[in-house]
């Protein structure tokens, strides 16, 4: 990535997406200015050794952004392994990949944080906007980027724009939607119109699918940018298949009389819809008494699924080759959730060798072929879902064809790609706000235009 020398300062002061001036100039760091490689503060509510998808696909791209030559620096919650004094390894290590550049660790920095309701082992981060304005004071990035949106992020946003830095985000959970499966359905439009404000005070939002960009469009998001997800191949993989594993679960290696196991991966909440895989695995015991459910993950719904499906093998939370392992040892792969913005372990199933059935929507939409690599099913047809879910697992033979294809799908999804857009997308940002003013700003009647649209996005 190359910075252009137009991305000089400009002499008056910045001014943010919506018109409004900060009133402090803009400046790049001496590596950007020189070689185009960006001092970037990474900021996140949550971070391996955290297991989800936010923590564990924001880990690949610090990581990466890092092997590629840029400074970065990370501000997330202290977890109870900082408490304890553990080292934290999740974010000295470099992918695959990566431009091999020597640049300076990259540095954490911790905050104050909070148990998660209904996550105990979750956190988020509490407020803390003068202390990064102290660190960015005294280390200044040429771009802030926060990924998540509770009040740690909000104190960031507060913090860049305070401050005259660049600012981009991620739109990677849907909170507003995730009301619904709580009996909070009256908060979804205020978290909605928190999340669409927030957002659009960055210099973009990325977004991982060209459908959810067009849904948060329409409901009043602006800079929209669309970064998808990658997948870890070489993590991934059919050949971690272990038999041990599978005796261990009561199964033999699918070719005899065996039932097939049937995998769930993520967490065991409301809104992943986890009535329907209870449903649709009953319907696949009645033909095959020997199947296996496997789920993998932990929350607030496992007392719950234990007693609706005894059988069922609850693997808990894995991490890593062991996480793979268990990918890699089962049969078909069900994903029932209708609320994720991508689903990563749609890709990850996909990358062990796994047919999947799921919602045409998300990751599933963008990767499965229907009927070569596994099944897509019309947004919210639970008899159809049931009907796919059958289907596959009384078919090995189609399992192992879908599977094969699903793998080769997965391997053209690597991350050095996705890095490449990152990058694009924080170098734009960065040359907009130090260069040349976003269009809107510079013309008062489109910021108007705007702001009109986003409130007409809130009373709908």
């Amino acid at each position: 990535m190359h910075m252009s020398a137009h991305s000089a300062v400009s002499a008056s002061p910045v001014a943010s997406p919506e018109g409004r001036s900060t009133g402090v100039e803009p400046r790049l760091s001496e590596p950007a200015r020189e070689g185009g490689r960006l001092r970037v503060a990474v900021v996140t509510e949550t971070y391996p050794p955290e297991v989800n998808g936010v923590a564990l696909t924001l880990a690949q791209v610090v990581r990466g952004l890092h092997a590629r030559g840029h400074e970065v620096a990370l501000v997330r919650p202290r977890q109870q392994a900082d408490a304890q004094g553990a080292a934290t390894a999740a974010a000295s290590s470099a992918p695959a990949g990566g431009r091999d550049t020597a640049v300076r660790p990259i540095r954490e920095h911790l905050v104050a944080g909070m148990p998660i309701p209904f996550y105990a082992n979750l956190r988020m981060g509490l407020p803390a906007r003068r202390q990064l304005m102290r660190w960015w004071r005294r280390d200044r990035p040429d771009v802030v980027h926060v990924a998540t949106e509770g009040p740690l992020g909000r104190s960031a946003v507060q913090a860049a724009r305070q401050l005259g830095i660049a600012l981009t985000s991620d739109f990677r959970t849907n909170f507003h939607a995730y009301t619904q499966h709580y009996g909070l359905s009256w908060l979804r439009q205020p978290i909605l119109a928190y999340l669409r404000h927030l957002h659009n005070l960055t210099g973009a939002t990325m977004v991982p699918t060209e459908a959810l960009r067009g849904e948060l469009e329409a409901l009043g998001f602006a800079r929209l940018e669309v970064v998808s997800r990658g997948v870890d191949v070489g993590r991934f993989d059919p050949a971690l298949r272990s038999a041990a594993l599978r005796q261990a679960w009561g199964v033999g290696d699918d070719v005899g009389d065996d039932g097939p196991v049937v995998l769930y991966v993520g967490r065991l909440a409301a809104e992943k819809n986890l009535g329907l895989l209870v449903r649709s695995f009953r319907a696949i015991e009645q033909q095959q008494p020997k199947a296996r459910l496997l789920l993998v993950g932990d929350g607030p719904q496992r007392a719950a699924l234990h007693a609706a499906v005894p059988r069922a093998i609850f693997a808990g939370q894995r991490h890593g080759v062991d996480l793979a392992t268990h990918f890699a040892s089962a049969d078909l792969f069900l994903f029932p959730s209708l609320s994720e913005t991508f689903g990563n372990v749609t890709a990850e199933a996909m990358a062990s060798g796994l047919p999947v059935v799921a919602y045409d929507y998300a990751a599933a939409a963008q990767l499965i072929q229907p009927g070569r690599s596994g099944e897509l099913v019309a947004c919210g047809n639970e008899t159809q879902f049931e009907r796919a879910a059958v289907a596959l697992a009384g078919s090995r033979a189609t399992r192992h064809a879908m599977g094969a294809r699903a793998r080769a799908q997965a391997c053209e999804h690597d991350w050095g790609s996705v890095l490449s857009r990152f990058e694009r997308v924080l170098c734009s940002v960065v040359k907009r706000h130090c260069g040349v003013l976003p269009e809107e700003a510079r013309d008062p009647q489109r910021t108007h235009a705007s702001e009109q649209r986003s409130a007409a996005a809130q009373e709908a």
